[in-house]
């Protein structure tokens, strides 16, 4: 029995539910087989052909176009073939159905099965044979999974670079240079006896911080790529009756959240994504946060704690009206001491002053009242929309977001990873170098450890199971 890889696969390539188009794709060695039963005819390599598609009594299933790409010259590098019929969920499945009873049907002339071992593909499996087949380099194949994931149009054109193979060619750049630096700590070694120090004469370490100065600039956009995947949490937190339903609905744009004068109204979180420059940033609204009897009221609130404990900010939305109050201030005060300790630490609480719409004359000067929080606080209105600018650029500054970033690529937390790991093998390399060619051989094994971490994010140094875990969160069809 073949391989895994080397079986033929076929797969309903459209996403389900009724359209004007679907496609059965199927990839494989010797497809060449099913297209006579399939089809009722030859197919010209390359070119939509419009016919039938026939099932075992030669009665016609539907029509639509039929394409034949002969390997290598394909996307999975095997040979490929794509039946395009009307896009309904009956009609798709029949098409399925159909190729998988035509490759174990026998071959009139042979009497063997026409395609052994045919079977469906699973999730991602035509892209990882892709990647197999040379065709794409893991960074490439992951990248077709984010374009098809992309949530906002700048995540889609940074996908779209990714895809071309930008990321990977400055990856590949930096492992060249690493492989020169490593060259030239091979070849001093090899020559122990001279007397002249190679590494002194070659400029070793100015080599090296032109390597990390490179690694730095691929790392920052790279961070960027990351933040348009992933986006940022931001949860919504306060004492009932802030306005913080009411911040949801003017972040969106949109009445997501029930807003009523009585306290406690939201119950339960209420999420929504909105882009900022092309960032996602996905904002929760929790229940107010307060001792309650009302046992489902209490359950909001516990679950609004559980959402800010795994936030990335917290927007701590206080009434500016009521900032002289000394009850709720005490509150207010017991909320931020609550909040995790990380964001207090790292300034990632932002204190939004709510409803300043409100404000009489006499009440102007509530606005200039110390944060809590510690940082300078937004003073806004949910209601009229003045100062939600200055908190989406307040958000912004915290998810790290450069808006004259130029050349960003898609990227996921294992390349950011991969390139940390790199940055800091080249930062020992550098202090190895400065020691001379008493640490040569540690200075060799650093700048491999760099080189094989740069290796991981296209593949070239990629463990199978980790293969199997990205392709597996691919859809089935791609």
């Amino acid at each position: 029995m073949p391989a895994r890889h080397e079986e033929p696969i076929v797969a309903i390539a459209t996403a389900s539910g009724r359209g004007a188009v679907g496609v059965v794709r199927l990839s494989g060695h010797g497809l060449e087989a099913l297209v006579e039963p399939l089809c009722g005819r030859s197919l010209a390599p390359r070119h939509a052909t419009y016919t039938p598609f026939l099932d075992a009594d030669g009665a016609v299933i539907d029509r639509g176009l039929a394409i034949l790409f002969p390997g290598p010259h394909s996307y999975t590098g095997e040979t490929v073939l794509e039946l395009q019929a009307h896009g309904g969920v009956v009609v798709l499945d029949l098409l399925l159905a159909r190729c998988l009873a035509a490759g174990a049907e026998r071959d009139p002339r042979t009497n063997l099965p026409r395609l052994q071992h045919l079977r469906l593909a699973e999730p991602g499996e035509f892209t990882e044979r892709a990647f197999l087949n040379d065709k794409l380099d893991l960074a490439q194949a992951e990248a077709v999974a984010d374009l098809i994931d992309a949530s906002t149009e700048a995540a889609a054109r940074s996908a779209s670079r990714s895809l071309s193979g930008a990321f990977s060619a400055e990856v590949e750049k930096l492992r060249d240079r690493l492989v020169e630096l490593r060259m030239l700590v091979e070849a001093t070694l090899d020559f122990p006896e001279e007397e002249i120090d190679f590494l002194e004469q070659a400029d070793a370490r100015g080599r090296i911080d032109e390597v990390a100065s490179a690694l730095d600039g691929v790392l920052a956009r790279a961070r960027q790529g990351m933040l348009l995947r992933e986006g940022m949490t931001v949860v919504i937190a306060g004492q009932p009756n802030v306005g913080k339903s009411s911040l949801l609905n003017a972040l969106a744009g949109a009445e997501l959240a029930i807003v009523t004068p009585i306290p406690g109204t939201t119950r339960d979180k209420v999420s929504e994504t909105v882009q900022i420059e092309g960032v996602p940033v996905h904002v929760v609204d929790t229940a107010g946060l307060r001792e309650s009897v009302d046992e489902v009221e209490r359950i909001g609130v516990a679950r609004s704690w559980q959402a800010i404990e795994a936030a990335d900010a917290v927007l701590f939305v206080r009434d500016v009206t009521a900032l002289g109050d000394p009850e709720r201030g005490a509150d207010d005060a017991a909320i931020l001491a609550r909040l995790p300790a990380r964001l207090r630490e790292e300034a990632r609480v932002v204190e939004v002053r709510n409803k300043s719409d409100l404000l009489g004359p006499d009440q102007r000067d509530s606005t200039a009242a110390q944060s809590l929080a510690g940082t300078e606080p937004i003073v806004l209105s949910a209601r009229t929309g003045t100062g939600l600018d200055a908190l989406r650029r307040r958000l912004l500054e915290l998810a790290g977001w450069q808006a004259d970033a130029e050349g960003v690529f898609m990227a996921r937390a294992r390349h950011v990873e991969a390139l940390k790991r790199t940055r800091r093998h080249v930062e020992a390399a550098a202090e190895l170098a400065a020691v001379g060619d008493a640490a040569l051989e540690l200075l060799a094994e650093e700048l491999r450890l760099g080189h094989d971490a740069l290796g991981e994010i296209t593949g070239a140094f990629t463990p199978d199971d980790l293969l199997g875990v990205i392709f597996s969160r691919f859809c089935i069809g791609k």
